[in-house]
């Protein structure tokens, strides 16, 4: 790995130090992961909700944010109401946000996706399914996904038109475009989205992928459309920006992808200039959080672990990482590289913060923005004897 740590200081928690991919230096190793929210503005804009959920991210202290799953093309949205980024109205759209960010000191991703068979179904908080008759009654928009073939993700869902192999290569071209986007708009990581079903994922997995043309049949041929994508998104990339892949490292079903193929795939990412994989799991067949792997904490840290040994890449850990702890020990015992922190950070965008506090470091509020660090630090002398400073009243 290229990957290193910047001005280590022995004396901080792992978690919080600094580490540099390529040109960039995080402050720390927290992350939060690509989530989708479905609040997008008209036509697949950014507004002012991405700005302010995404923004206390950087006031909490994280060392990277990623924007959600965000379209490369139109009929790539998971549906009307996701991002997309292949105009120039969304590329401006972004740049307040990437803006703010910046300004606090926090990196910011863009994960670039296509919907694939899942395009045009429901939002996750109506169902995570396909759209109903009554939600299609009601207005909502429906066009036919596109797939690896004309199988649906699972009985009921929409049936998709199979690419053709030109359209396979054309597609490479819109994700470069895509990436090209990216750039322009100021993003300092690209995240390619290869998990959860989605298009690139369906073309990996034997399960959806049953082509007989170069995009299909044996590993080498489902690997080829995610590999020339990703060769081309590099492309686009200057050499000091890192670029992100999540994979869903193994299909939890008979015969499906698994992790001797996410082994055999890191490699070849690791060859095309991928800096990161982000290590998930699971989604080919019904929705994209599909609980196919059984779960419990920290579920995903072997697959992290093993690319990172395996492959000698850095990896991102993600899945039911709860407490400061039990993160840091990810990193010691040399498991991953970066932490993501999804919907805990949901439950508390200010968790980055506290962790710090946990690990005993950041006692006078130093590392929080100086606007709340000041009244926080302030306060701990106004509750000497009945307080600790993070707030817990002594009995």
């Amino acid at each position: 790995m290229d990957q290193s740590s910047a001005s280590i200081d022995a004396a901080r928690p792992l978690l919080f130090q600094p580490f540099k991919i390529r040109g960039l230096t995080l402050k720390n190793r927290l992350v939060v992961p690509p989530m989708v929210h479905y609040r997008a503005d008209p036509g697949a804009t950014c507004g002012m909700f991405h700005q302010v959920h995404l923004g206390r991210y950087a006031l909490g202290g994280f060392g990277l944010v990623f924007v959600e799953a965000t379209g490369v093309e139109e009929i790539g949205l998971i549906n009307e109401f996701d991002l997309g980024i292949w105009n120039e109205a969304q590329v401006e759209s972004f740049k307040p946000l990437i803006s703010f960010m910046k300004r606090e000191n926090t990196a910011i991703g863009i994960q670039l996706a296509h919907g694939g068979r899942k395009s045009s179904s429901q939002k996750a908080m109506d169902g995570m399914g396909p759209l109903t008759p009554e939600e299609i009654k009601a207005g909502a928009k429906l066009w036919q996904p596109v797939g690896p073939t004309s199988e649906p993700v699972a009985p009921g869902w929409l049936t998709p038109r199979q690419l053709t192999t030109e359209d396979c290569r054309a597609m490479v071209k819109t994700w470069a475009h895509a990436a090209k986007n990216a750039v322009k708009a100021g993003f300092d990581v690209i995240e390619v989205h290869m998990a959860h079903g989605y298009l690139l994922a369906s073309f990996l997995s034997p399960i959806s992928n049953t082509r007989n043309d170069e995009y299909g049949g044996d590993r080498n041929g489902r690997m080829r459309l995610p590999l020339d994508i990703v060769e081309a998104v590099r492309r686009e990339m200057p050499d000091t920006m890192p670029l992100f892949v999540r994979v869903s490292s193994v299909d939890g079903a008979q015969n499906g992808w698994n992790m001797d193929d996410t082994v055999v795939l890191a490699h070849e990412l690791k060859a095309r200039g991928v800096d990161v994989v982000d290590c998930s799991s699971g989604g080919i067949s019904g929705s994209a959080t599909a609980a196919q792997v059984p779960r419990g904490l920290g579920f995903q840290v072997p697959y992290a672990e093993r690319v990172r040994k395996e492959v000698d890449i850095a990896t991102m850990a993600v899945g039911i990482i709860l407490e400061a702890e039990q993160a840091e020990a990810v990193l010691e015992k040399g498991q991953a590289d970066l932490i993501a922190v999804g919907r805990q950070s949901q439950y508390n965008p200010n968790i980055a913060h506290h962790w710090a506090h946990d690990l005993g470091i950041n006692r006078r509020f130093e590392d929080w923005a100086p606007e709340f660090g000041w009244w926080l630090e302030k306060r701990i002398r106004t509750m000497e004897g009945f307080a600790t400073p993070t707030g817990a009243v002594k009995r």
